[in-house]
Order: C-alpha cells, then sequence, then structure tokens
C-alpha cells in the first residue's frame, strides 16, 4: 500500500499523525545525510506494525512530502 507523507524534520518530538489521508510524520533528526528519512522509516514501521524493511520511499527522498511504500498492509488500517 502506499501513502502520502509529509514530513516535519527538527521537531520537539517524534511522532506520527493523521490528517484527512495524509500522515505527519515529525522527527527531531535534521534532514541531512538521510538522518531524517531513516527516522521516518523506522517511525512509520512502527506505527503500522510491520518491519523496517518492509516501509521504503518511493519518492520525495530530497522532499517533505514523500510517497512511501509500506508492504503486506491493507487498505482499511490507515481509514
Amino acid at each position: 500500500m502506499r501513502v502520502r507523507v509529509i514530513v516535519r524534520p527538527n521537531s520537539k518530538r517524534d511522532g506520527v499523525t493523521k490528517e484527512g489521508d495524509v500522515l505527519i510524520v515529525s522527527v527531531t533528526d535534521p534532514p541531512r545525510k538521510g538522518k531524517a528519512n531513516r527516522k521516518v522509516i523506522e517511525l512509520l514501521a512502527s506505527y503500522f506494525k510491520v518491519k523496517r524493511s518492509q516501509v521504503s520511499i518511493i519518492s520525495g527522498y530530497k522532499s517533505r512530502e514523500k510517497v512511501v511504500e509500506v508492504e503486506g498492509l491493507n487498505e482499511k488500517f490507515i481509514s
């Protein structure tokens, strides 16, 4: 399943919230050398209760707006 994600780097706390059909992922890490992206994958894996290897960034690797693929997840989970 593909999910639209907006990343907020340099936040005070790590966390995932849902706004409409978009997930807002706040990370304390800076957007340098892939640190924020690694944290996004870790947080989304925890949020969806899957392994980190099942979460991958499809597009927007250098952008705050991303499309993320989560393997082994059905559409009802995010609704």
